[in-house]
């Protein structure tokens, strides 16, 4: 790893797999040895503070801690020992943590691209993730090539085995191997030293598959957010950036599965903070309303009028909810357009990894409580809900939620009603009973606290929460 000696290092060891029958490797049994070695041996460095996480049930405490080490100044290593599993719906490389089962992928696993989101923007040829890991059986069938583990900002070294053919958990070798490696050796040695020889002395089983810079193919960072405007609630950037990749001037609604067009992701508000169902970090400024996409009704100040709500049964409308519409940065470097085009191609992981990025820019460079942060949490949940992953969509509109009332915002504000109405909509979507009854204690205080206008929200989201736990019972 290329950096300065006299920086302190940091190291992050997670150890993570499934509780129960659904566990193919006894991950946290190789931490000890690694946590032995000493920690100028992990980073190259003088000096280095060393986190273990050791079997976490929950990917915001996951995110909380690799964000974390993103932010220290000298080299970092990341070494993951775990089990990988794919979502069902998107079929998307997921690391399994502690609660994960295979109906509960998207909400209890920690995603894969969140590598990438958190690690991109650090210093080229600082850091290196390896990872030993273990494909469950759908994972292994369906195991995407070697360059769809690519870690942008990071060189990735490691191997994937096949799911272990005994009934009990597979050793981590690799990782055993490493941690061998590294206390007998009395030097720091470069990442692909070492890969080459832990694979040599792991005893990999049959099959497996390495992972190299080489083979990875980790994607170039997203370029750097320019500057957002100065004034109306916004504030001010650090200076231009680079400029994203060309995009429409005013991309196209995007259709749903119901038919109907959703609001394009440049009209959604900006502002929000932290990943998927985090809210506890409260925004403090409002962003700014400015002019609805093309088409939409604005009121006399230039906000965009809310659409019509419809009326009688209290239940949650049937059409997705169409987001805030505040103004998004213009000009070519406007990111909107290019993750628009992505989500709008299906490639909802790549538009979902630089929403993802961006909000990670606004947290560094305006805040948790900014208007920037807001916004890009928002744009997540609408990607979320493009993207058909509902659940997800839910609790990032929780999140919203939840920032927006803990700033000062009024119960009956018009973004915090929008916000619960379409956590609303998006719980209702929730097919699998499992993931609607673990949404259904964060959704419903905040929906008896913002019942909104509409009559009979409240009851509608009673009754399914009796029929989810009468299903629940059987």
């Amino acid at each position: 790893m290329i950096g300065d000696e006299t920086v302190p290092g940091a190291a992050l060891l997670l150890a993570a797999a499934p509780v129960g029958r659904g566990r193919l490797v006894d991950a946290a049994s190789a931490l000890p040895a690694l946590a032995a070695v000493r920690p100028e041996v992990l980073t190259g460095t003088a000096a280095a503070s060393v986190v273990e996480l050791v079997e976490p049930a929950d990917p915001q405490v996951v995110l909380v801690r690799l964000r974390s080490a993103a932010a220290a100044p000298g080299p970092l290593l990341v070494h993951l020992i775990g089990q990988l599993t794919l979502d069902r719906r998107q079929q998307l490389p997921h690391l399994a943590l502690a609660r994960t089962t295979a109906a509960t992928v998207r909400y209890t696993a920690l995603p894969w691209h969140w590598l990438s989101a958190e690690l991109q923007f650090r210093p080229p040829g600082t850091t290196t993730v390896l990872a030993d890991l273990t494909a469950d059986q759908a994972a292994w069938e369906r195991l995407p090539p070697p360059s769809a583990l690519g870690v942008a900002g990071a060189a990735l070294y490691g191997a994937v085995s096949p799911p272990p053919g005994r009934r009990a958990p597979g050793e981590p070798l690799y990782s055993r191997a490493v941690a061998a490696l590294l206390r007998s050796a009395t030097a720091h040695p470069s990442p692909a030293e070492l890969h080459e020889l832990a694979v040599s002395r792991a005893g990999l089983p049959a099959g497996a598959r390495l992972l190299t810079p080489l083979t990875t193919g980790a994607a170039a960072p997203y370029p750097g957010p320019p500057a957002l405007p100065t004034g109306a609630g916004a504030a001010a950037g650090p200076g231009p950036g680079p400029a994203a990749p060309p995009g429409p001037a005013a991309p196209p609604p995007v259709r749903t599965a119901h038919g109907g067009p959703s609001a394009p992701v440049t009209g959604v508000p900006r502002g929000a903070t932290a990943h998927p169902a985090q809210g506890s970090t409260a925004p403090r400024t409002r962003p700014a309303a400015a002019p609805a996409p093309a088409g939409g009704p604005m009121a006399r100040d230039g906000s965009p009028v809310p659409p019509a709500r419809p009326a009688g049964s209290g239940t949650v409308p049937s059409g997705p909810a169409r987001p805030p519409a505040p103004a998004a940065p213009a000009g070519p470097q406007d990111p909107h357009p290019a993750i628009l085009a992505a989500a709008h191609e299906g490639r909802h992981g790549e538009a979902a990894a630089m929403a993802a990025a961006w909000e990670q820019y606004a947290l560094r460079h305006h805040g948790a409580d900014s208007a920037e942060a807001v916004h890009w949490l928002e744009v997540r949940a609408d990607l979320a809900r493009l993207a058909g992953d509902f659940g997800r969509s839910c609790e990032l509109w929780l999140s919203a939620a939840s920032a927006r009332l803990g700033a000062g915002e009024p119960e009956d504000g018009r973004d915090v009603v929008a916000a619960v109405d379409r956590a609303h909509h998006c719980w209702e979507q929730v097919g699998d009973d499992t993931a609607a009854r673990s949404l259904a204690p964060r959704l419903a205080p905040l929906r008896r606290r913002v019942p909104g206008p509409r009559p009979g929200a409240v009851e509608a989201l009673e009754r399914r929460i009796e029929t989810l736990g009468a299903v629940g019972a059987n």
